[in-house]
């Protein structure tokens, strides 16, 4: 599996916890809601900045984020 869909999957995994549509996962991070939905079905390369921006809004560290054996 890429990154990108790693990072994709992570996303909707961490949203999914936190029982948040793409639309306030969104809203919480200051980003389109079709941005969001791209990069979880690992069609858009994501920035670090973006990535940050979203762990805050789901309200984990970038340790945790990147802390899954997904990335192993």
């Amino acid at each position: 599996m890429e990154i990108k869909s790693k990072i994709g999957n992570r996303i909707k995994e961490l949203r999914d916890v936190k029982q948040m549509s793409q639309r306030d996962l969104a809203y919480a991070s200051d980003l389109d809601r079709s941005y969001i939905a791209s990069v979880e079905n690992g069609r858009r390369n994501i920035s670090i900045v973006n990535i940050e921006k979203i762990a805050v809004a789901l309200g984990v560290s970038l340790k945790e984020f990147f802390n899954n054996k997904i990335y192993d």
